[in-house]
């Protein structure tokens, strides 16, 4: 009789396949970590982007308030204290002008429309082309410029 050779030894026990709870926790510790590292920086690069929206839109408002000031010999419009050119919301700023009393001057506010990233946030331009930015509530932002629009989390210009 000739049969195959077998292993009249106990086969080998296979280990159930699977994760154990503590792997699993180790992962779930390790997103949890790098989660809390990107997210920050995230929202803060989500931010810069954003800030051109106000940056070019008052710059371009500016050059029509020029061009309006030529037409009409005046920043503001026909009453009140409202400039020739309508306020605006853009995605993620609110766009509004004020002219003096004298109707020689303005000034554009870009305001961080509320409920987006860019809530606190606030850039002004005047017809002079003086540029500030004002920033609160915001971690990290915490910076005020009555000269040029801070457009880093560093508060440089």
């Amino acid at each position: 009789m000739n049969r195959l050779c077998q292993d009249t030894a106990t086969p080998r026990q296979r280990p159930d396949a699977g994760f154990t709870l503590i792997e699993v926790m180790i992962v779930v510790a390790i997103i949890a970590i790098l989660s809390a590292i990107a997210m920050p920086v995230y929202i803060d690069y989500i931010r810069r982007g954003r800030i051109p929206e106000a940056t070019s839109n008052l710059s371009s408002l500016q050059v029509k308030m020029e061009q309006w000031f030529q037409d009409n010999q005046t920043y503001r419009a026909s009453s009140g204290t409202s400039c020739g050119l309508a306020d605006f919301t853009g995605s993620y700023f609110y766009f509004s002008c004020t002219a003096a009393s004298a109707a020689t001057a303005y000034v554009w506010t870009a305001t961080g429309i509320t409920g987006t990233t860019m809530a606190g946030f606030t850039y002004t331009i005047n017809q002079d082309s003086v540029k500030a930015t004002y920033i609160t509530g915001v971690s990290g932002w915490t910076a005020t410029s009555t000269s040029c629009w801070i457009t880093n989390k560093g508060g440089v210009c």
